[in-house]
């Protein structure tokens, strides 16, 4: 229970909205982390078909979405708006017409029911997503973000003190894995389908390469390595060579994992914390949590990842975040706006 209302001591309730990029979800937390409602409207059958999101389709299919899903997020915590503390709203990074929907509908809600107004980092919220439910996990930490459209290593000073200690020169590891699965013929999203493929192939099979793999650097780079995957499969095709898909898979799975793995390891010993989380899409990825596991229990780390519901875009996270922002006073006016290429710790 926190102060939140008048003085008084009461259920501190944060209203999430995402809609960075194509799911359209609303979410209401209690204290940080008491997910009462979560709702997500994914639209990857409307994309899948396309073999990646279409921007001006996902930002028509947020304006349909949006007010349903938070009605329905109210509805099944069992809150009305005059019971909210505040209404928490991811405006960046992402496609800036999907987060125009969501901050449009936050401002909206926030302007009619006199509610204070949270502008969310949708990065920062990922990062969140480890505490909801998990009561004694506290900063400061290292933090791996791996998604379809960032890779970054952060250290989490405490809940409001971010510092971004390396991230992707080029393609996100998520991103590469969409790429590399598009080219083998898989569907979209293509992250779960090269995780369910590689576990069939041996990951030593091929020798892709491991780019910044230098102890000195904390920077990541993918797009060699999609790059080596595509000739791989180009060559073979020319010559006429069958190809083992599943060894493909595994062999590029193995790449990524032990680059993330190394780099995230290397930064929790330079930033002298005992803690590691995973957060994004790619935190799903059986085979990251498994060697990072490893690893981690070998060294004497702690390991935290969320919840599979909250490894993709989901509101509660971005709730989560709000709730801690809100606490430290950092509220928005209605000059709010999208900023599709914000970056992590910006206020």
């Amino acid at each position: 229970m926190t102060i939140c209302k008048n003085g008084e001591k009461e259920q501190c309730l944060i209203l999430g909205l995402e809609t960075s990029c194509d799911e359209t979800s609303a979410a209401v937390i209690a204290d940080g982390r008491t997910v009462l409602s979560n709702i997500i409207s994914s639209q990857v059958p409307v994309h899948q078909k396309f073999g990646g999101v279409v921007p001006e389709i996902a930002s028509r299919k947020h304006i349909e979405n949006v007010m349903p899903v938070i009605h329905q997020a109210l509805s099944d915590a069992g809150v009305k708006l005059s019971d909210l503390s505040a209404i928490g709203v991811t405006y960046g990074p992402g496609l800036v017409g999907a987060l125009l929907v969501g901050v449009s509908a936050a401002k909206a809600l926030s302007f009619g029911a006199d509610i204070p107004l949270v502008g969310v980092n949708h990065l920062e919220g990922h990062i969140f997503a480890n505490f909801l439910g998990r009561p004694d996990l506290a900063p400061p930490f290292v933090a791996l973000v791996v998604s379809g459209g960032h890779t970054s290593l952060v250290h989490v000073k405490n809940y409001n003190d971010f510092e971004l200690l390396g991230q992707t020169r080029d393609d996100a590891a998520g991103e590469a894995f969409d790429k590399v699965a598009r080219v083998m013929n898989l569907p979209y999203p293509g992250g779960p389908q090269i995780d369910k493929l590689s576990k069939e192939g041996n990951p030593q099979a091929i020798n892709f390469p491991r780019a910044l793999s230098t102890k000195d650097s904390l920077e990541f780079s993918f797009s060699g390595l999609k790059s080596a995957v595509l000739n791989y499969l180009n060559s073979a095709a020319q010559r006429g060579e069958a190809v083992n898909h599943a060894d493909v898979a595994a062999s590029f799975q193995a790449a990524v994992v032990e680059v993330l793995v190394s780099k995230v390891i290397q930064a929790a010993k330079a930033c002298n914390v005992c803690r590691i989380v995973l957060a994004g899409g790619v935190a799903a990825n059986s085979e990251l949590k498994t060697q990072l596991l490893t690893v981690c229990n070998t060294q004497g780390l702690e390991l935290h990842y969320p919840q599979p519901v909250f490894c993709t875009d989901n509101a509660a996270m971005i709730a989560c975040r709000a709730y801690y922002r809100y606490q430290a006073g950092q509220i928005a006016d209605f000059r709010l706006n999208a900023v599709p290429s914000l970056k992590l710790g910006a206020r």
